[in-house]
């Protein structure tokens, strides 16, 4: 086996064993499973750890070069106009390519599916021209993200309020495996090519700002539908009764995701083909392991999507509608913040966010940091959100305090932490936040006799929303330990070993030195 592919499936062990450990204890304990969907659940575990591997190699060998290639040949081109067709195109082909968004679209039958993928892929689309002209011209990402927000709830009162939540979940669910490391490269592309002292800061955003055209295209489009009504599709259920059972229903479901995948790349790989055929950016060593890379990503992704969407659904819902019908409901909220916690980890985009973010810091803030600040974020999303199913408590009442304090955090921070934490939200909810986190809470939804459409989706909202806090928190951290070691004190937050190695004998020297003065 390759020896990178072998590190990647490694990564991605250490990242699904403690969800997957988690969910068998609670099959053993409160919450008795099925053994056949048991076993099509290590099954799919086992599937989104290979295809995590996969996927993870393939995005640095292909996804991140192209973007970053992609980013830098736009300020040879010094015409806005073109650029922003460019940029308006490449949002709207890898929206449609993000599989998280046929997902959204099944949910809500009373607008035509290829009408809201479209809508959403528009909104993309504008909002990446927004992102790639605020790198250009150097305008600071606060602004713009205040400006937008406090659109976005103004929009929300004419919206109908059923679609309130589906609006925010849109803006999560366009930012997946295919969307975030292909964006993310783009910026650090376009500031690698400014190169001032400020570019790296603004290599991040373009993902936060994507996240909100979908959220005010969706809103958009429910006023002009005014839908009466909106439904859900319900969780498929397997009959399942020996391993032959198993081995059918992957069987069954692989073509689909297997056309789901091509449809996805097809127009990327076209992309990658006509980008070439013009700008000859690559060199001819460069294409075959560009192309090594696609071959790679498109495994990953079907091993990967097989996995959690056969597995881990009805897992899901099970273990929501099941603990939701006892008299300990409320452990919902604990059990929400643990599998918060650790189902992050298991989001093939957010290692490649963490790897971005320590290669543009130069390692000072490390992975370490971040896999620790997502996860504390996403743990207190779950909670408020099971908090908010049983309860039935508006949306509302959560989000505008949250995105209130992110926004005012702003102001406060290194812009480079802003654009991170707002590029993390999207990023945090991804594959595993639809086909895990969705189903267990409409099966508790429909235990309680909640409404799904206002209660259970908003899912998505919450996961993206608390990291934005957490991680300027962490910025804020991280700035005060700066100010401390400038007065002699050591860093200890965000950087890596190697650094701290680096550190260390010039700190020996220096106080030798003190010393024999």
């Amino acid at each position: 086996m390759n020896k990178k592919l072998r590190e990647k499936i490694n990564e991605a062990l250490s990242s699904v064993l403690p969800i997957t450990i988690i969910i068998f204890l609670l099959s053993v304990s409160f919450v008795p499973i099925p053994i056949g969907t048991t076993v099509m659940f290590i099954v799919g575990a086992s599937m989104l750890i290979v295809g995590m591997g996969f996927f993870s190699l393939g995005a640095d060998m292909a996804m991140l070069p192209l973007g970053e290639g992609v980013g830098a040949a736009f300020f040879r081109l010094r015409k806005l106009p073109l650029i922003a067709f460019i940029s308006f195109l490449i949002g709207f082909i890898i929206t449609i390519a993000e599989p998280d968004l046929q997902v959204l679209a099944d949910q809500v039958p009373s607008i035509p599916d290829v009408t809201l993928i479209l809508t959403v892929a528009a909104g993309v689309g504008f909002f990446l021209v927004v992102a790639i002209m605020r790198i250009i011209f150097k305008v600071a990402l606060a602004h713009l993200l205040l400006l937008f927000y406090l659109m976005v709830f103004a929009v929300s009162r004419f919206t109908p309020s059923d679609f309130i939540s589906i609006a925010f979940d849109s803006g999560g669910v366009t930012t997946g495996p295919i969307t975030v490391p292909f964006i993310m490269a783009i910026g650090v592309g376009l500031a690698t090519v400014r190169s001032d002292k400020n570019s790296m800061d603004d290599s991040f955003g373009l993902i936060s700002l994507c996240s909100i055209g979908p959220i005010l295209a969706v809103m958009l489009l429910g006023m002009v539908f005014k839908p009466t009504e909106a439904a859900f599709s319900s969780v498929q259920d397997y009959d399942i009764y020996t391993t032959r059972d198993v081995a059918l229903a992957y069987a069954h479901s692989l073509p689909h995701f297997v056309r789901e995948v091509l449809f996805a790349f097809a127009p990327i790989v076209l992309f990658f083909m006509f980008f070439q055929l013009v700008s000859r950016y690559f060199s001819k060593r460069q294409i075959p392991k560009i192309l090594i890379g696609f071959v790679y990503t498109f495994i990953g992704l079907v091993l990967f999507l097989t996995g959690v969407n056969v597995g881990f659904i009805p897992v899901g819902h099970l273990l929501g509608s099941q603990i939701a019908a006892t008299s300990y409901k409320w452990a919902l909220l604990p059990l929400g913040a643990l599998i918060g916690y650790y189902i992050v980890a298991a989001e093939p985009a957010v290692h490649v966010l963490n790897k971005q973010v320590e290669e543009v810091s130069n390692g000072a803030i490390s992975q370490k940091a971040m896999n620790l600040s997502l996860s504390i974020g996403v743990a207190i999303s779950l909670a408020l959100s099971m908090l908010r199913i049983l309860t039935s408590m508006s949306i509302y009442w959560l989000l505008i305090p949250c995105y209130a304090i992110a926004l005012a955090l702003t102001f406060f921070v290194p812009k480079i932490f802003t654009g991170i934490a707002f590029d993390s939200g999207g990023v945090a909810s991804g594959p595993m936040t639809t086909t895990f986190l969705i189903p267990m809470a409409i099966g508790a939804c429909e235990s309680v006799g909640g409404n799904v459409l206002s209660d259970a989706f908003g899912i998505v909202a919450m996961v993206a929303m608390t990291p934005l806090v957490t991680i300027q928190i962490m910025g804020m951290i991280y700035t005060r330990q700066m100010k401390a070691s400038e007065s002699g004190s050591p860093i200890t937050f965000g950087v890596t070993e190697v650094q701290a190695a680096e550190d260390k004998p010039a700190q020996q020297e220096s106080d030798e030195a003190s010393n024999e003065q």
